[in-house]
C-alpha cells in the first residue's frame, strides 16, 4: 500500500496510532484471530476490540470474514497487507503523461554472475543450481527469479520518447533482496544501479529473506531458500537520483544520454567480501509483489 500526506491516507496514520492496534497486528501476523480471543488475550472486553478492528478495516490494514468454529459463528481477522509505503513528496504536475514498460526479469541482455546463482520460472528451475551457463538458456524469457552472489544483470530499456516530448522523470520499481547461502535475513549487500552506464547510486539491501514464505512463491519452491525482496522504486529527476523518496546521488537527468533509442539498465551487487552481498530479483509469480521490473518514463510537451 502506498500512502503520502493527502487526507486519505489520514485513517492509516490514525489506525496505526494506538498501542492496541499495533499489538492487534503482530497478533493477526501470528495467525487468524476471531474478535474474543484477541479480547482475552489483551485482557479488553469484546467491544472495545471491535472498536480497534472497525478501525483497521476502514484504514484497509485488516479483513475479515465470518468463520463456523464449534457450533458457533466467530469474526476472523487477518492482516491483509505486509509493508507500507509512505510519499512525502507532492504528487507531479498533473500535466505530465508516461510511458510505461513491464521488463520480465528475464529479459536481460548481458550479464555476470557467480555461485550461488541460479535461475527459475514459476514452474520448474531451469538448468542446474550454481552454473552462470544457466543464464544463457533461451529460456529465460520466462524467469520469475534468478539470484547470484556477485555480479550483474543488464537490461535494454526502448526509449518511445518523441521529439515533441520532454523527459521529466525516469520511475523504475522492482522486487530485490541480497543472496546469501540458503536464507539470512541479515546479510547486508550493497547494490548499484547504472544507467547508460552512469551510476546512479547504491542502496543497501538488508538481507536475503526467506524465514517467511512469499505471498506468491510457487508451491514446488522450497522453503529454505530466498523467498521474497522489498520493493524499491528508483527515480532519476532533473535533480538527482532517489530510492523511495531518498536521494542517493546528484547524478539527474542532465548527466546521463537519453536520447539514445534505447537505454540500458544495469543492476549489480558489489563483491564486498565474506559474510555480505548478492542480489536476487522477484519477476511476476514469485515474491510478494506479482510484477516485473517497471519503468515508466514521465514527459510533458515542449
Amino acid at each position: 500500500m502506498l500512502i503520502s500526506t493527502d487526507l486519505d491516507s489520514l485513517r492509516v496514520y490514525e489506525a496505526l496510532a494506538s498501542e492496541v492496534r499495533l499489538k492487534i497486528i503482530e497478533k493477526l501476523f501470528e495467525k487468524e484471530r476471531h474478535v474474543k480471543e484477541l479480547a482475552a488475550e489483551l485482557f479488553l472486553s469484546n467491544a472495545v476490540v471491535s472498536g480497534h478492528i472497525r478501525k483497521l478495516e476502514e484504514a484497509g490494514i485488516v479483513g475479515s470474514k465470518m468463520k463456523r468454529i464449534d457450533g458457533g459463528t466467530y469474526k476472523v481477522c487477518f492482516v491483509k497487507l505486509e509493508f507500507l509505503q509512505i510519499k512525502l513528496s507532492p504528487d507531479a504536475p498533473a500535466s505530465l503523461s508516461f510511458h510505461e514498460l513491464s521488463l520480465p526479469i528475464g529479459h536481460y541482455t548481458d550479464y555476470e554472475v557467480w555461485p550461488t546463482c541460479g535461475i527459475a520460472t514459476t514452474e520448474k528451475l531451469i538448468g542446474q543450481y550454481d552454473n552462470p551457463a544457466c543464464f544463457i538458456e533461451p529460456e529465460r524469457v520466462n524467469a520469475g527469479i534468478l539470484w547470484t552472489a556477485k555480479g550483474w544483470v543488464e537490461y535494454k530499456i526502448p526509449n518511445y520518447l518523441h521529439k515533441d516530448q520532454r523527459l521529466y522523470e525516469i520511475e523504475i520499481s522492482l522486487e530485490i533482496g541480497s543472496e546469501a547461502p540458503r536464507v539470512n535475513e541479515n546479510w547486508p549487500s550493497d547494490i548499484c544501479f547504472f544507467l547508460n552506464e552512469k551510476p546512479l547510486g547504491v542502496w543497501r539491501s538488508p538481507g536475503d529473506f526467506g524465514k517467511t514464505r512469499g505471498r506468491l512463491t510457487p508451491e514446488w519452491w522450497h522453503s529454505d531458500v530466498n523467498q521474497y525482496g522489498l520493493l524499491k522504486v528508483l527515480r532519476i529527476k532533473e535533480t538527482g537520483t532517489y530510492i523511495d523518496g531518498q536521494r542517493i546521488s546528484d547524478i539527474g537527468l542532465c548527466d546521463i544520454e537519453t536520447n539514445a533509442m534505447n537505454w540500458t539498465f544495469r543492476i549489480a551487487a558489489e563483491d564486498t567480501g565474506r559474510g555480505r552481498g548478492g542480489l536476487t530479483l522477484y519477476g511476476k509469480g514469485f515474491g510478494n509483489y506479482n510484477q516485473d521490473i517497471i519503468v515508466r518514463s514521465f514527459y510533458t510537451y515542449r
